[in-house]
């Protein structure tokens, strides 16, 4: 019997009409990985499935002889799922007695399709119509000269261009996403943070990480930029994909790297961050990261402020930069697989019964985790709605991200105004970024493949603001782009370090009106904002974890 990674088994799954369950002479088998020594798994097991009788060979059958998957044995979900059959005899009923099957037919629709070894597709950019013109230092030089927002990828960030291949183990986008979940990145991207813990008005409470810590005794100078990270839905500084970016964005310039600083904010309960107030964080709040980014420019009033977004973090950055306008205080952002319009991708993701059991209850169920791992905080608030929404959600033995959010998210997700709303749809279309785009006024560079399983609705064809440009590759899932060269090797990784030196140090942009930031009463606060603040309120040591939440079925998006 194998368990699924949704803590479904293999006789739990579905059975389509004409079609039996998997025949007993099969069963799922674990064996050590000897002979695939590249592979880096957080367990040292892959998969087989051991078939009846062969049958002549054909696309998706699985024959006598054994296939191993590079998976652990309990995210076999994303290799073998869908309903798992054999052919029924003419005229009998699925349950009857069958004959020894000729062959194995797993019906997965695009789980087991791939794209040729080796092939390499160019990605869709959607360029500004008419890009934003900039001012940018000539190389060898100290002349300055005028160049298009395009012009200045087109030269200075030459891998945006470039086309993603993956590994040839990992050839679509579930694949892709399975290695960033199931992949050990303990040895890779190792990154040490000094925590600070930021006190906000309304009583929450965010982790501010902050590297190179102060131990290694670098120096920096006062404008040195400044890599200002979110992460995605229940992660935090210590994820994969986060390090994989902000480890060479600090290492030193002589030993290859950017030589910058980077702080990461960790969401409120989030990555051993403390739940202090009834309130939790969600894909359209984004006071807590402005406040964050007040703090860390009163910190480093002179540094540009480079912005940095993943999956949910890479939405909320979004809003804020539109939000924020000609007045945002970040120099430059760029994001990863941010969902844009989660309306859309929220339908997506609960209209299809494979989509619906393995991210979205997966996901659902790290953020039920993540609730529970702060119940005794969240019920010292018995009056506020959220505590009040425990019983409900505690009900649930997993739960999909509706479920979640029509239970949690509709008002506890952000503060009033918007929240509380009506429902999970109303707060999806509220949350949504793509509509954001037009408000944006800094250069802005976002990220995408074509076969994300949670996000297939991408703002294509963008092209109205001079300030935005969106790419979107030729596979790489969620979170993943892996490469042939490592468990460190992933395609986005070196288009975002370009963009931060084109847009950091090869441009000079113009200085933007901010409002100031003063101390009132103990708090920091923007002038014309006062109804937000923070204050540091202790140190949280140094942060050196690689590993997620545990128990957690989709850590690592």
């Amino acid at each position: 019997m194998g368990v699924l990674s949704c803590g479904m088994s293999v006789d739990a799954l579905d059975q389509a009409p004409g079609r039996s369950i998997i025949p007993e002479q099969s069963r799922f088998n674990c064996h050590r990985i000897s002979d695939l020594p590249s592979l880096q798994l957080r367990s040292s097991h892959a998969v087989e499935l051991v078939s009846g009788p062969a049958g002549p060979p054909g696309r998706g059958n699985c024959h006598s002889r054994k296939e191993s998957c590079p998976v652990r044995a309990s995210a076999i979900f994303f290799i073998f799922s869908g309903t798992v059959t054999r052919d029924v005899a003419p005229g009998s009923q699925p349950g009857q007695p069958q004959p020894q099957p000729r062959s194995l037919t797993i019906t997965m629709g695009s789980l087991l399709s791939r794209r040729p070894a080796g092939h390499r597709t160019r990605s869709k950019v959607y360029w500004p119509q008419n890009p934003a013109q900039l001012t940018v230092k000539v190389h060898d030089s100290k002349t300055v000269e005028k160049t298009s927002l395009r012009t200045l990828i087109e030269t200075r960030c030459p891998s945006v261009l470039t086309p993603f291949k993956g590994a040839w183990w990992l050839f679509n986008g579930h694949l892709q996403t399975g290695y960033a979940v199931v992949g050990d990145f303990a040895g890779v991207d190792k990154v040490v943070y000094d925590r600070k813990f930021l006190k906000l008005k309304d009583g929450g409470t965010l982790g501010v990480d902050f590297t190179p810590p102060v131990s290694t005794q670098r120096t920096f100078d006062e404008t040195t930029p400044v890599v200002v990270a979110l992460h995605g839905l229940t992660g935090g500084s210590h994820e994969s994909y986060v390090r994989n970016i902000i480890a060479p964005a600090i290492t030193p310039v002589e030993e290859g790297g950017l030589g910058y600083r980077a702080v990461v904010v960790n969401f409120r309960g989030c990555a051993g961050v403390p739940l202090t107030s009834p309130q939790l964080y969600g894909f359209s709040h984004t006071d807590d990261f402005r406040q964050a980014v007040h703090y860390i420019a009163q910190i480093y009033p002179r540094a540009p402020l480079l912005g940095l977004g993943f999956s949910l973090g890479a939405n909320v950055l979004t809003r804020y930069v539109a939000e924020e306008g000609e007045a945002c205080r970040l120099s430059s952002a760029c994001v990863l697989a941010c969902p844009w319009d989660i309306e859309k991708n929220g339908h997506m993701l609960t209209d299809s019964w494979f989509l619906r059991n393995v991210y979205s209850k997966g996901l659902g169920t790290n953020l039920k985790n993540l609730v529970t791992r702060h119940l005794d905080s969240i019920r010292q608030f018995p009056d506020s709605p959220f505590a009040q929404a425990l019983p409900t959600l505690l009900s649930y033995d997993r739960t999909t991200m509706l479920q979640f959010d029509s239970i949690i998210s509709i008002h506890s997700a952000g503060s009033s105004p918007p929240f509380p709303l009506s429902d999970a749809w109303a707060y999806y279309a509220y949350a949504s970024s793509h509509h954001k785009l037009d408000a944006i006024r800094i250069p802005f560079l976002a990220l995408n493949s074509d076969d994300d399983p949670l996000v297939q609705s991408v703002p294509h064809g963008y092209n109205q603001n001079e300030w935005v440009t969106i790419v979107v590759t030729r596979g790489g899932g969620h979170m993943g782009w892996f490469q042939s060269g490592g468990a460190g090797d992933r395609w986005a990784k070196q288009p975002t370090l370009e963009w931060f030196r084109a847009t950091a140090e090869d441009t000079i942009l113009p200085p933007r009106k901010v409002s100031p930031i003063e101390w009132r009463d103990g708090w920091l606060v923007e002038v014309g904002r006062e109804d937000l603040g923070c204050q540091e309120i202790g140190d949280g040591g140094t942060i050196e974890g690689a590993a997620g939440q545990e128990g957690d079925l989709l850590a690592g998006l």
